[in-house]
Formats: structure tokens, sequence, C-alpha cells
């Protein structure tokens, strides 16, 4: 199972956490975020780690700077972006570095959600991420049901977010699904926003094998 970690800035809180070799480290470019990174922390990233970008109704000219300023891997589109947006994108970031630009997109679920809203989506998105639906773009701290998952009939692969805290390996090892193929933690796992307790991500990894 993948491990995604969102809304790190520190660079000792980084570098400690690259130790545990997760899959994904998200940074937040979203200037409304209480994980906002001003200065980009400045880590050598082991091969196989992926660095995700986590953007909110930018505009794409700021996104692919900040891709190409910070090599980022990965993009996280965690607004009301567009399929036309996510396909403007990804051409543009081509034309540009001549090598496609992988592309994460959120969606925020509740009860109600519809999931066809995501079919148009999984031609150009390598994964979509689930999360909670609430008053912030992310970061709310709030589980949602996870039974509504069962509704997500695509073949894109997911990763579920909102609310993951360490107390909760064993009901993720329970989501049967086959795109089901990760998790995104964050404020769970929070001594204060953007500081990890890293000792508690180990412990929580550890429970997930």
């Amino acid at each position: 199972m993948k491990i995604k970690v969102c809304g790190m800035r520190d660079t000792e809180n980084l570098s400690s956490l690259l130790a545990l070799k997760p899959d994904f480290v998200g940074f937040i470019f979203y200037h409304k975020s209480k994980r906002f990174v001003t200065n980009f922390p400045k880590v050598n990233f082991p091969e196989g780690i992926k660095k995700v970008g986590v953007f909110v109704n930018e505009s794409i000219e700021e996104v692919l700077r900040l891709v190409d300023k910070y090599q980022l891997d990965f993009v996280q589109l965690h607004g009301e972006e567009s399929f036309e947006y996510c396909e403007k994108l990804k051409k543009q970031h081509f034309v540009a570095k001549a090598n496609s630009l992988e592309i994460i997109k959120a969606f925020s679920i509740d009860e109600e959600f519809d999931f066809s809203k995501t079919t148009k989506y999984c031609s150009c998105c390598n994964y979509l991420l689930f999360d909670t639906k609430g008053k912030d773009y992310g970061g709310n701290g709030v589980k949602f049901n996870w039974e509504v998952l069962q509704k997500y009939e695509g073949k894109t692969p997911f990763l579920l977010s909102g609310g993951i805290s360490k107390t909760d390996a064993e009901e993720i090892k329970k989501i049967k699904h086959p795109a089901f193929k990760g998790i995104d933690i964050n404020s769970g796992f929070e001594i204060e926003p953007a500081l990890k307790d890293i000792n508690e991500i180990k412990e929580f990894k550890f429970n997930l094998l």
C-alpha cells in the first residue's frame, strides 16, 4: 500500500520522514493553508520517493513554474479544477518538457457524492484522491464514511484521505476495492501544522504491513 505524507515544510522534520521511505511527500502551494510552503526545504530526495506539489485553483502557468523550479514529480489538484484544465496542464507540460506530468485529482466526498463526476478525469489523471468534504481544501481532520468508496467504479487508482490517524490501520486494511492503492495522511499525525510526529508515522506504517 502506498503512503503519501502531505503538508511538509520543516527541513529537519522532512529529513526524518524521508528515512521512513514514504512513497509520496506533499508540499502545499496554497496561500490560505496553514501548511503553505514559504521556503521549500533543501533536502536530497532518495530515489523512488515522489515530490508532490498541492495546488488549489491555481493558474496553469504558476503550477508549471513551480513544477520546474522544485522539480516536482506529481501535481495534486485540490480545488475545482475541470477536466479541461487537467488536460491543458498535461499538454503544456509535455510541450515544454517532452515528458508527461503526473496528476492526482482530489475530490471532496460526503454521503451524497456522485462518483460519476470522476469519470472524465480518469483519462488524464494518474491517481484520484478521495478526501472528506469540509470547510477547507484538505487538512480538516475529519473522516467520511468509507463504505461509499464502493460506489466508485472507475479503473484509475485512488488514494484515501481525510482524518486518518494512527489508530486507523486495521480499518484501512479491511477496505477491499480493486482501485484502492494507498492513503494520504496529514493533520492526524501533526504536532502542529506542517510538523509531523515521525514516531507515530513509523508505528502507523508498521501496522499497515
